[in-house]
């Protein structure tokens, strides 16, 4: 039995919105997507977290905010 089986990430989109900034790899602008996080174990859920993850709209690139 494999343990990726027991333990699934459920993740569902809120809503997207223009964050107001740049990328820096293409100059293409930047969207925020807001997502609900479910992990379940066994069908039951375990934890819930709402998170935020940055993209640009050009070269689909996974951008992480500077702090």
């Amino acid at each position: 039995m494999s343990l990726l089986s027991v333990f699934d990430l459920q993740e569902k989109v809120i809503k997207r919105e223009g964050a107001g900034a740049v990328c820096p790899y293409c100059g293409g602008p930047v969207l925020a997507w807001d997502f609900d996080a479910h992990l379940l174990f066994c069908f039951l859920p375990i934890s819930h977290k709402t998170k935020r993850k940055f993209y640009c709209t050009i070269c689909s690139r996974r951008l992480i905010p500077a702090n």
